[in-house]
Parts: structure tokens; sequence; C-alpha cells
């Protein structure tokens, strides 16, 4: 899986249409819907400004008026096929005059945005996986402040008899990372798999 270092841009031009291909990082829908607003002021003329937003737990598809299908699917379809995450990805169409039909418009939005990925520089993730801690209530804020100094995400918490906190930790140092709680713990760690 891979991910953007910074915002890249193309434009294509297809019978008189352009086609402003924009892939920017983006974290949350927030973030997103902040950047496609920045974008509708950069060019406050356009026709459509159809966005998919990809993050983690989060996605959005938005064709902005184009017939359903022909915009931010084909967008999607690139990203997911390129494997990319916590993207937002704008076409901004400026309409030429000449009617491009279905099959057109999704020719030309998937080259708009495989143009502006050209220009990107894309890194990879690195692959994490999920674990269940488990701590007595007292030892939760210990165990949450262990985690954010590790810089681990903390996804779920669940309270019984015990504290149960879902961590995302990266796979290639999960058994040293999770040495290092059950050190910071003084060993009073339980730890289980996600559906365990």
């Amino acid at each position: 899986m891979f991910q953007l270092q910074a915002e890249a841009r193309a434009e294509v031009e297809i019978r008189k249409s352009r086609f402003i291909g924009i892939v920017s990082p983006a974290a949350s829908r927030d973030e997103a819907l902040r950047e496609l607003a920045a974008i509708r002021a950069r060019w406050p003329d356009a026709r459509h400004y159809c966005a998919v937003l990809l993050c983690a737990g989060d996605s959005m598809l938005d064709d902005d008026g184009e017939p359903s299908g022909t915009a931010a699917r084909p967008m999607y379809n690139v990203l997911r096929h390129k494997d990319i995450t916590n993207v937002l990805a704008v076409v901004v169409r400026y309409f030429g005059g000449i009617k491009l039909g279905a099959g057109g418009l999704v020719r030309a939005y998937t080259q708009a945005v495989n143009a502006a990925l050209a220009e990107a520089t894309l890194m990879e993730l690195s692959r994490t996986c999920l674990r269940r801690l488990a701590v007595d209530f007292a030892g939760e804020a210990r165990l949450r402040h262990a985690c954010q100094e590790m810089g681990l995400a903390v996804v779920d918490q669940q309270y019984a008899d015990r504290v149960w906190l879902t961590v995302e930790l990266p796979e290639a140092e999960i058994d040293e990372r999770l040495a290092r709680l059950a050190d910071r713990m003084a060993g009073a760690l339980e730890v289980a798999a996600p559906d365990g």
C-alpha cells in the first residue's frame, strides 16, 4: 500500500474540455473537505469538481453533477488499482462545449487522475496488525501513555472486568514493541489477537 508525499497536479485537454487532476495527501474527511474547498476557490469558474477520498476508515465519491458512474467511480478505480490510501483525488473540469458521452467521461477522468499520479511521489506504507491489550483499570492511563509515546494508535477500547485496548502495531516490529510495552507495564499486560 502506498501514500502520497505531497500534492501533485496535471492537466489534460480532451475535445476542448480541460481536466485538471489533483491528488493530495488526506488523513481524514475533514482535511479532505478543507482541501476540496481550497481547490474550488483556486478554480472558481470550473463546471465540475469531482472528488474521491480514500483514507483509513473513511471514503467519499462525488460525481459533482456528472452522470452517475462516469467520474468518481473511474477515479476511485485508479486509486484502488494503484493501491493508494490516505488520498484525496479531485478532477476540476472546464466544459469545452462538446459532450463526451459516458465512455468519453470515464476515459477523461481516468486519464486525469493517472496524469496527476504520474507527477506524484509515492511512499510505501509499512504493514500493520492489531493486538488487544488487557490491563486492570488502574493501569489504563499508563498503557495509553506508553502507546502514545511509542507512536502506536489505540483503535478501540472495551471495558469489562479489565480494560482491553486494541492497538495498531507495525508488523515488522510487533515482538519488540509488545516486549517494550510489557516492560513499561511491569509485566501486568495480557496480549491477545484482535478477535481473541
